[in-house]
């Protein structure tokens, strides 16, 4: 696939009958080297097959958003080339860098090597976009219990033993190809390839809410968001005995364990590794030997809630890895087959990176821990 523009005035067209908001959508689908958004042909839709009549109405769309892409870079120029050339194509900034990288981008007929080098109006430009490469994970039919979706992302309710992200040991039966199975056709070329964009992660004995990019503007928008720790994120958990206080804050440095490179662990603020991490804790409900506490994140390290709890002498009931259960608890736990941390992402919020409105999704405690709880609620009276 080739999109082709010019840095100038576009010449005004007659109306199409297109959503005036519509961005260039780069689906999959279309073959290398096709040249889009430069001809001038005129094509009666009536002589076209299927085929090529979606082909022709996807490049009338990408034609019209150019035209006003023009306008707005005609205002713009000095702008960086990957900011000016991702407001035109739609793709997003680092795919154009990547592109720039692989020589498929040409400004002036010249290839193009600087993402920061300035854009001059008048100037034609072009880039090469190959088709979406296949994932290496299958699609499988997973049943998934969706809270949101649209053209953009898609919002889940994780339950607890789904493992994210194909890895060693779970080459497959995760979420991403659960994912694959019900967004098929529906997915962009994130970063070139056809899959859906992991912006973050639960762990996989934790349950709750996952938000998940279906496309390039979704993926870099949701990113950024995580990146500079502005996404409104709550857990809630059952830990071992009763905090003091009630209520608090960790912040506390999290990485790698020295002692067990599979875990992590507090480290000295000083330290070189690791990354800072910030966890706001409240006791909700005392109970039979432990608490229901939620946990406000602010930064988001792997398992943060699990690490940090465990750090004040709390860890969560029934966490293999980073405590033990009260011995009090252990039977409990036992009759109730209960195996897995105690730990539900119950709030998710950020802003919609498609219209930029604030949006929050929560999730009911699933059926294990609101039977835990309760058991733990009687028991302490």
């Amino acid at each position: 696939m080739v999109i082709t523009q010019h840095l100038r005035p576009a010449a005004p067209r007659g109306a199409m009958g297109i959503d005036q908001r519509l961005r260039v959508d780069l689906e999959p689908g279309f073959g290398p080297g096709m040249h889009i958004g430069g001809r001038q042909d005129r094509v009666d839709p009536r002589a076209l097959t299927q085929q090529d009549a979606a082909t022709f109405a996807w490049e009338s769309r990408l034609r019209f958003c150019q035209d006003r892409v023009d306008d707005r870079l005609r205002d713009k120029a000095g702008l960086r080339l990957d900011k000016a050339l991702a407001e035109a194509s739609g793709l997003s900034r680092e795919r154009v860098k990547a592109l720039m990288g692989e020589g498929a981008v040409s400004v002036g007929g010249d290839e193009a090597r600087s993402a920061s080098a300035k854009t001059v109006a008048g100037q034609d430009w072009a880039i090469a976009v190959p088709p979406a490469a296949e994932p290496s994970a299958a699609p499988q039919d997973i049943p998934l219990a969706i809270v949101f979706e649209d053209e953009h992302l898609i919002v889940v309710d994780k339950p607890a033993g789904l493992v994210v992200h194909p890895a060693a040991g779970n080459p497959d039966g995760t979420l991403v190809n659960a994912l694959l199975h019900h967004c098929r056709g529906q997915l962009s070329g994130i970063g070139g390839v056809a899959r859906p964009g992991i912006v973050h992660r639960i762990d996989k004995d934790t349950s709750g809410l996952l938000v998940v990019a279906k496309s390039d503007l979704a993926h870099e928008g949701l990113a950024k968001q995580f990146a500079d720790h502005s996404i409104a994120r709550s857990y809630l958990a059952v830990c071992g005995g009763h905090p003091v206080p009630l209520a608090g804050t960790i912040a506390a440095r999290i990485g790698r364990s020295d002692r067990d490179r599979k875990k992590m662990a507090v480290l000295d603020e000083k330290s070189s590794r690791g990354k800072h991490a910030v966890t706001h804790y409240k006791v909700l409900k005392p109970l039979d030997h432990s608490a229901l506490v939620e946990c406000r994140l602010e930064t988001g390290r792997t398992h943060q809630v699990r690490v940090h709890m465990a750090s004040i002498g709390h860890a969560l009931l029934g966490d293999p890895t980073y405590g033990r259960t009260p011995s009090p608890l252990r039977p409990l736990l036992k009759r109730l087959d209960f195996r897995r941390q105690a730990l539900h992402a119950a709030t998710l919020g950020f802003i919609h990176p498609a219209d930029g409105k604030f949006r929050e999704f929560s999730s009911p405690l699933p059926a294990d821990m609101a039977e835990l709880i309760d058991e733990l609620d009687r028991s302490d009276r």
